[in-house]
């Protein structure tokens, strides 16, 4: 069977395109075309909306589109011949439309499979979340973090002095019996904690029930000492955070650097990368303490190769405090990690040097839109679309990067592209 160039000819070449299920002996016209000149050089599979450049390859149209949108140049993937014009279907080819739909269809439908289970177990999660809400198992945020020091209850300033470590309990009794409360409380200072009743002559103890104190003093009410109290206190920077750290990690611990160096920065760091220290102060105390210069090392070592360390370290530190919801953390940033690691490889092996610049530019633009947008929008935000937003992003996150690792690992040609 021969083609010819007349309209009758093509118009019935398109009305009836051969298929490859056919023998050559039914249909001979089957064995003029390859199986390689039926599949796209970019991902290797059969070819959807065929196009042909002038140098005569042929690529999904898709795929030739997102490499001219990458390189910003008319040149074929595989020879570098640029082409002139706008590059057209190739009707004659596009009978690999329905077996490249076909194939793209099984792959879907084991994607679709997955994704269903990952739904289920998403319901599942909502309703578990749900009924421990709704039966109080969940962690509830102090109430001395919103109700100012100078009416606390003696009761409340013997509880926040328990929370300054095992140590502060040998001064419970005194307090008790003196009946301390807020304003009280705001009174003491250095004389008073050494004297009798209270007979603080321990050196670092009295620093660390001064330092605390004064804290208090500064902020009027009790600091926060954990997750909910932090997000009770700071929503806004929570939600920011927790974003812009899935997001952009490096940029986001830098940013702390800059702008609220001694309230997070210090801590997280001196969290993720402790000093070798048997000090009985306060936590306060002691994550206000400049960082050694091998815990400098450490951290930037992490800083630029895992950053998501950094955070599964961090919340690794909160086990106790949040068991199910510091495994979540360290979970999501395993996958996370996994996920940049497959970004680094696409860069690596699909974008030129030269264009790292742009792209890294193109990053730093877009965060520091979206984080002035969000500052923008954020007064205006309900605190219930917050919250749904926080839970989601801290709950609902890790079963997404699931769906997402997976699709990596299983078609790495495709997401390549």
């Amino acid at each position: 069977m021969e083609w010819h160039s007349s309209d009758d000819s093509l118009g019935a070449l398109m009305d009836n395109p051969p298929h490859f299920s056919e023998s050559p002996q039914s249909n001979p016209s089957a064995t003029i075309l390859s199986e390689n000149e039926v599949s796209c050089h970019c991902c290797y599979d059969i070819l959807v909306n065929p196009t042909t450049l002038t140098c005569g390859h042929n690529f999904c149209r898709h795929c030739l589109a997102l490499w001219w949108e990458s390189s910003h140049k008319n040149e074929c993937p595989e020879c570098r011949e640029k082409w002139e014009g706008f590059p057209k279907i190739n009707i004659l080819l596009r009978y690999g439309d329905n077996l490249g739909r076909s194939k793209t269809n099984q792959h879907k439908g084991a994607g679709f499979f997955f994704s269903g289970v990952l739904t289920a177990l998403t319901c599942v999660a909502v309703i578990v979340l749900v009924y421990h809400w709704s039966s109080g198992v969940v962690e509830q945020h102090d109430l001395l973090i919103s109700k100012p020091v100078s009416y606390w209850t003696p009761e409340e300033v013997v509880s926040w002095l328990e929370n300054l470590g095992p140590w502060a309990q040998l001064y419970r009794e005194p307090f008790q019996q003196e009946n301390v409360n807020g304003r009280l409380l705001l009174m003491l200072g250095e004389e008073e904690l050494l004297k009798p009743p209270y007979s603080i002559e321990n050196q670092a103890h009295r620093r660390a029930v001064l330092a605390e104190l004064d804290r208090v003093k500064a902020l009027g009410v009790k600091p926060p000492q954990n997750l909910w109290e932090y997000k009770a206190t700071n929503a806004g920077k929570s939600l920011f955070l927790l974003y812009a750290l899935k997001r952009s990690p490096r940029l986001t611990i830098f940013y702390l650097y800059l702008f609220d160096y001694s309230e997070t920065f210090l801590p997280f760091l001196h969290t993720c990368c402790p000093a070798i220290t048997h000090s009985v102060e306060s936590s306060f105390l002691n994550t206000q303490l400049e960082p050694s210069w091998r815990q400098w090392a450490e951290f930037l070592v992490k800083y630029l190769l895992l950053p998501y360390q950094l955070i599964a370290e961090f919340a690794w530190d909160w086990l106790a405090v949040h068991y199910w919801t510091s495994r979540f953390i360290i979970v999501n940033a395993m996958l996370l990690s996994v996920l940049e690691c497959c970004a680094l490889w696409r860069l690596w092996t699909r974008v030129r040097i030269r264009s790292l610049p742009r792209k890294m530019w193109d990053h730093m633009w877009k965060m520091l839109s979206q984080g002035f947008a969000f500052a923008l929008l954020w007064p205006f935000v309900p605190q219930f679309v917050c919250n749904c937003l926080f839970y989601w992003a801290l709950y609902f996150s890790p079963i997404i990067n699931i769906d997402l690792v997976v699709q990596h690992l299983m078609h790495p040609e495709t997401q390549a592209l």
